[in-house]
C-alpha cells in the first residue's frame, strides 16, 4: 500500500472515529475555536476557498496539506466531494502528516 491510499485508509478511521470536520465553513469555525490538529485541503478547490483556508491555517498555526482531488476526499470518508477536511484527533493528524510529508 503506498502512503497516498494509506492516507485515504485513515481518514476513513477517523470518519469513523468522529475524529473529522468536514466542509468549509465547519472546518474554518474549528480552525478559529482550535479544535483541529491537522487540515487537508483538496488540490481542485476553488481560489478563494484556497486563500481563505490557507491565510486562517496559517494565522492560527494548523498544518495545511494540498492532497488528492475533492471526490477522492470525499470517497475516503464515505461521503460525497468534501474539498476541505479538518481532523481532530492529534494521534491521527501526525500518523497523516508523517504520510504525507514522505
Amino acid at each position: 500500500m503506498n502512503p497516498n491510499q494509506h492516507y485515504l485508509s485513515l481518514l476513513g478511521l477517523c470518519m469513523r472515529a468522529g475524529e473529522l470536520v468536514t466542509g468549509e465553513e465547519l472546518t474554518l469555525e474549528a480552525v478559529r475555536k482550535k479544535n483541529v490538529a491537522l487540515v487537508l485541503l483538496a488540490s481542485d478547490a476553488s481560489e478563494n476557498t484556497a486563500k481563505k483556508v490557507r491565510d486562517k491555517c496559517s494565522y492560527y498555526h494548523v498544518p495545511l496539506f494540498a492532497v488528492s482531488d475533492r471526490y477522492e476526499l470525499g470517497s475516503a470518508i464515505g461521503k460525497e466531494a468534501r474539498v476541505v477536511i479538518g481532523i481532530r484527533s492529534k494521534g491521527f493528524a501526525k500518523k497523516i502528516a508523517a504520510l504525507l510529508n514522505q
